[in-house]
């Protein structure tokens, strides 16, 4: 007969690791066990870790850590996808980070997934009509995280804000599954229009840092956009784009840019 952690580990296996290493780093870091412990390990879920440790970093006076944590399980219990969700994100980043060694560094210290987790939160309570909470924690994830990401606009599964410093991503922008976005993208409109004005970033695309995507434009799947361009117009599937404003330098396209996470435009592509 299976253990219960050896159940733990077939029905969900990105939990299980780390819990495992959650316990290395205790012992390898003592000074930081109780912190680990109370963060992961006394937990039964990783849903349950993830709603505790966000509660404590989005927690204040206006807001007490208790009412947030309650928020958080509630939105959580209510739509199980979150929680595919959020083990979609962490993957994304352990594997595409070369700086990320474990899924425990990711989940305790990355602030980009912190950030795209509190506004999965912050989306499913605009959808249930609260739009003043979700409001609220657009705010607080601003300000402790430095991403601005409206709560309405929709975002997809493994996704990874690489670093996030500087990410605004507006009301009606999309992110589907499998984007990868460096610090200091914006998705934005082009003014005071109305209405659906903001980026459609589709599947396995890299913005790479700085870019700015302005506009109700589509970046087809598995295209990239150069560091620090400006794209006004929509972009190919496959292709890759650079400059202000932006152009297209390349549609051979690499088969996974957000996996493959290279920023470098080559001799060949600037040709084209």
């Amino acid at each position: 007969m299976a253990t219960p952690r050896e159940k733990v580990t077939s029905v969900d296996p990105i939990w299980a690791a780390l819990r495992q290493q959650a316990e290395a780093m205790a012992q390898r870091e003592p000074t930081l066990s109780g912190f680990v412990h109370a963060t992961i390990l006394q937990h039964e879920r990783l849903e349950q870790a993830l709603s505790y440790h966000l509660a404590r970093k989005l927690g204040g006076e206006d807001l007490s850590p208790l009412a947030v944590r309650e928020m958080f399980d509630d939105a959580m219990a209510a739509d199980p996808q979150l929680g595919q969700a959020v083990r979609a994100d962490l993957s994304a980043v352990f594997e595409r980070d070369p700086a990320c060694h474990s899924y425990v560094d990711a989940f305790l210290f990355y602030k980009g997934f912190h950030a795209l987790e509190s506004h999965r939160i912050a989306h499913w309570l605009w959808q249930d009509g609260r739009a003043a909470m979700a409001l609220f924690l657009q705010s607080r994830v601003s300000q402790l995280f430095a991403v601005d990401i409206h709560p309405a606009a929709r975002m997809g599964r493994g996704i990874m804000l690489d670093h996030a410093t500087g990410i605004v991503i507006g009301e009606t922008a999309v992110v589907e599954d499998d984007v990868s976005i460096m610090q200091d993208v914006t998705l934005g409109g082009t003014g005071k229009e109305a209405g659906d004005r903001h980026p459609k970033i589709r599947r396995g695309v890299l913005l790479s840092l700085g870019a700015k995507i302005l506009g109700n434009i589509e970046i087809g799947e598995y295209s990239r956009v150069g560091a620090g361009s400006v794209v006004l117009k929509s972009i190919p599937a496959g292709c890759t784009a650079v400059g202000v404003p932006a152009r297209l330098v390349n549609c051979a396209g690499a088969a996974r840019p957000s996996q493959e996470m290279n920023q470098m435009i080559d001799e060949q592509d600037n040709k084209i």
